[in-house]
């Protein structure tokens, strides 16, 4: 899948109306969104070097132009810090990995942590370890080794998230900014490609270029045998490892919280 500047700047032109940043539309317009010159004189730049850094041709640009391109454009700080790395061509810097080493004491703490449900994710959403709670809530052993995989291939994963939408948008959003940072993971652009192939909502959230952070919120799942969970997760960085990334969720209300303990003690029960 293509993934540089060029194809993110578009999209993300695509995505602002003109009238919304002040200017005056006349006459039929081919394409919608802004076009290059509005883009550019937005930013108090010349459509010359817009037209540059669009093609990828400026290296070198600055903090304060990628800045105000990212203002015209109104990105969020995660789509800002996107483009600089796709302006800037940032190799990958790591040597490619199937499989990363999660650290022991991540594990024991996933282990500890037996009322919450938690797992860990790499940089192409591959699960690399949970807890139990977490296979019992979500089903992570039945993910088929890939969280991504599972949210847009498995109908399973549209059942049990209610939210289905947002955590499609926010999957996409997440292998998008991957794939800006580590250009030369071709583990990373084959899943990508796989997905975009597979899944029409894939292909059509991925030719948006949306990517933004989303560390914490609500979750509501429905589990064929607790019922309705509400749960707030949080994403957690491990340190040392930047492509290693922990989810946890906890019970949102007191109802989830005896639902998530019942499910626990019959699950240890059956065992």
């Amino acid at each position: 899948m293509e993934h540089d500047i060029g194809t993110f700047l578009r999209a993300r032109r695509a995505a602002v109306s003109p009238e919304a940043r002040g200017l005056v539309v006349t006459g039929h317009r081919r394409v919608p969104g802004l076009r290059r010159e509005e883009t550019a004189q937005l930013a108090g730049v010349s459509v010359e070097y817009y037209v540059r850094i669009e093609q990828g041709r400026t290296p070198n640009v600055s903090d304060d132009v990628l800045d105000a391109i990212a203002g015209a454009l109104g990105l969020s700080p995660a789509a800002r810090e996107h483009l600089g790395t796709l302006a800037r061509g940032r190799p990958i810097s790591d040597v490619p990995r199937e499989r990363w080493q999660v650290p022991q004491s991540v594990t024991n703490l996933l282990a500890a942590m037996d009322a919450i449900p938690a797992f860990v994710l790499g940089r192409r959403t591959d699960v690399l370890t949970y807890n139990a709670m977490a296979d019992r809530v979500f089903g992570c052993g039945s993910w088929d080794g890939n969280a991504a995989r599972f949210t847009f291939l498995d109908p399973r994963a549209r059942r049990l998230h209610e939210d289905w939408n947002r955590l499609a948008a926010d999957t996409v959003a997440f292998l998008s900014s991957a794939a800006g940072c580590h250009p030369d993971d071709e583990s990373l652009a084959t899943l990508i490609a796989e997905l975009a192939d597979a899944d029409r909502t894939f292909a059509e959230l991925w030719a948006r270029h949306d990517v933004h952070e989303h560390h914490a919120g609500p979750v509501r799942v429905h589990h064929t045998a607790a019922g309705a969970l509400d749960l707030e997760f949080q994403s957690l960085m491990v340190p040392g490892e930047p492509d290693i990334i922990m989810y946890t969720y906890v019970a949102a209300t007191d109802q989830a919280a005896a639902r998530l303990h019942a499910l626990g003690r019959s699950s240890r029960a059956a065992a």
